[in-house]
């Protein structure tokens, strides 16, 4: 099945890439440098109605009564998206060459029992008895999908039970694993079996997620509308719909700071990127930074902090930032907003300060557009954003290993990557289904153990910032599909291949991220391993910090 090859003009808000702006800035001018769950498994469906020009849309939410302003408790730091957006590429390349983790990645949320190759025996089983009883044990044995020796019809295909027992399923629902009927699902639109795929989703998924509900029904909303815009071949279409119902700036921020206070991934990202580049920039006077995702530059007002009580004195600073459109709709305005409250923040805290902006995408940026000064340090910052790059088995341009010879050719002091531990690049689209499923179940988990279920402001967080990944994940091919996320082996391969050598993390490194999770949940996970950082949810991990030269 085949979605349209038109790039999209807007993609999805990505879960990792957004920050509040107004209210951080004027909470960390105030203070920083002056100081030298009982819940139903009912609630409201969420789907794409169909409409004119057959759009799919997700329901609006009520938006939230109090802006991020009202919420005193929040740090302050987080980042709005630059780019479409909360992964490997299995050709000869490619260290990972299946959609399973390296042996040495466990995953699987004890919560939620996933596993990327989880292979939906039980669900199976059920199916099995549930055909035996409304088709009777004589049909011939049959090999099903799963390569599986069954009694019968196959257990997912069974075009019989498709077109004439939906009903009796449906009565059947409590007994069906979500996870499994997801897999089944995906299954079968990915074998092109039309009337399966579409009696799994009309008949049965549409009555077994919520947005209101747990975790997996929480995600089972968002991924059975992924599904149906595959099965529709509109993934294209989806963008121009959502971009429709975008939420003002305002809106947007909000739902970007509730995810912010409750989640530590921005924080692991900012925390781990800063304690690096300070503790490499140690003995230089003047400092460039060029952040190829600035989006409200908010990450640099801490480092700025840091860097007026260096002892000796503050080194000059002169910030790069690379931006594009869908920052620009998040702030309110362009990148000029970002260079004012920078400069002020700085001078505040008495740091010499330089912006100096580039307002395009990543992908986009060449030797051109970047001044280089003799006697400047540089530090290159990539905060969950190479992912979106397109790569050698998109474009023949492959803008991710382009850009990565471009920065090195800078010859960098250091360059920060934190990306998303999950392998959806080149992977087939029923196993990046499988990765999907396993990776979001742990974010929707981490979410769900901080904020009430029923919350209309998380639930318009969740749809706003992060159901367009999924559905981007699961609906689009070629060039539409900007989530394309890689394990760390992969990125390690890149850079090594562009010239870079990793840096081994110091101590202090790894102490100053441990602290930032002393405010969330104890089933975070920190690990230093291999020279990197990793962040985990239970046993899954969820996002890695590397540093390079």
């Amino acid at each position: 099945m085949q979605t349209s090859q038109k790039h999209p003009s807007s993609a999805g808000v990505h879960f990792y890439h957004h920050q509040p702006v107004q209210g951080i800035y004027q909470v960390l001018q105030n203070n920083l440098c002056h100081d030298t769950h009982d819940s139903s498994s009912q609630g409201t469906s969420v789907s794409f109605e169909t409409c004119k020009e057959q759009y799919f849309t997700l329901e609006s939410c009520p938006a939230p009564t109090t802006g991020f302003m009202d919420c005193d408790d929040s740090p302050s730091y987080a980042s709005v998206s630059s780019k479409r957006t909360p992964f490997s590429p299995q050709g000869s390349q490619s260290c990972y060459s299946d959609h399973r983790q390296s042996s040495d990645n466990t995953y699987g949320s004890p919560i939620s029992g996933l596993s990327s190759v989880d292979d939906g025996h039980e669900l199976k089983h059920k199916l099995r008895e549930l055909e035996i009883s409304l088709l009777g044990p004589d049909e011939s044995d049959i090999v099903d999908s799963y390569g599986c020796l069954v009694k019968g019809r196959s257990l997912y295909g069974a075009s019989q039970l498709a077109k004439h027992n939906w009903d009796q399923i449906a009565e059947n629902i409590s007994q069906f694993d979500l996870k499994g009927v997801l897999e089944v699902c995906a299954q079968a639109v990915s074998d092109d079996d039309i009337p399966t795929a579409r009696g799994w989703m009309d008949n049965v998924l549409g009555k077994m997620v919520s947005v209101s509900g747990d975790p997996i029904q929480r995600l089972g909303a968002y991924m059975l509308e992924g599904l149906r815009a595959r099965f529709e071949s509109s993934g294209n279409l989806i963008y121009k719909s959502l971009k429709c119902e975008q939420p003002t700036s305002k809106e947007l921020m909000s739902y970007m700071h509730i995810l912010y206070q409750i989640c530590p991934y921005w924080k692991f990202a900012y925390t781990s990127a800063n304690a690096v580049i300070i503790e490499a920039m140690a003995n230089e006077s003047r400092i460039h930074i060029m952040d190829f995702q600035i989006a409200q530059g908010t990450q640099w007002y801490l480092l700025i902090q840091a860097l007026a009580h260096r002892p000796g004195g503050p080194p000059s600073l002169r910030v790069t930032g690379v931006d594009d459109s869908q920052s620009f709709h998040a702030r309110g305005g362009g990148l000029d907003i970002v260079g004012e409250r920078l400069s002020d923040f700085a001078r505040s805290c008495g740091v010499p300060f330089e912006f100096h902006s580039a307002a395009m995408s990543g992908c986009e940026v060449v030797r051109g557009n970047v001044e280089i000064r003799p006697g400047e340090a540089l530090a290159v910052n990539f905060p969950f954003v190479l992912h979106h790059m397109a790569d050698e088995s998109v474009s023949t341009e492959n803008h991710r290993d382009r850009l990565l010879r471009l920065v090195k050719s800078l010859s960098p002091k250091v360059v920060t990557l934190v990306e998303q531990e999950s392998n959806t690049n080149t992977s087939p689209f029923f196993y990046r289904f499988l990765e999907t499923l396993d990776y979001y179940t742990a974010m929707f988990e981490s979410i769900d153990v901080a904020c009430p279920r029923d919350d209309k402001k998380r639930i318009s967080a969740e749809q706003h910032c992060v159901a367009r990944d999924i559905v981007n994940m699961i609906a689009c091919e070629g060039v539409e599909r900007v989530e394309r996320h890689e394990l760390l082996g992969k990125w390690r391969s890149r850079l090594s291949m562009a010239g870079f050598k990793q840096c081994q993390l110091s101590s202090s490194v790894m102490v100053a991220t441990q602290n930032l999770l002393k405010d969330f949940s104890q089933n975070y996970r920190l690990e230093h391993r291999d020279g990197a950082l990793y962040l985990g949810w239970m046993n899954r991990h969820m996002a890695t910090s590397s540093a390079w030269s």
